[in-house]
């Protein structure tokens, strides 16, 4: 195996993760495992957390 021996720089580095950043990935819940339901539990709850304090801002 050959290994890739030239070091990116901080541009191409940002450029990377930009990219990986616009791949579109989708969600099949018949593949999904514990590790992936768990993440979504956490995930939504974040969300309602969210929403709660947007709702007591504007009271």
């Amino acid at each position: 195996m050959v290994r890739n021996s030239k070091v990116l720089s901080k541009n191409e580095k940002m450029k990377k993760l930009i990219g990986a950043k616009n791949e579109d990935v989708e969600f099949s819940g018949s593949e999904a495992d514990a590790d992936d339901m768990e993440a979504i539990a956490r995930s939504q709850a974040a969300d309602r957390r969210q929403l709660h304090e947007i709702i007591e801002e504007e009271e």
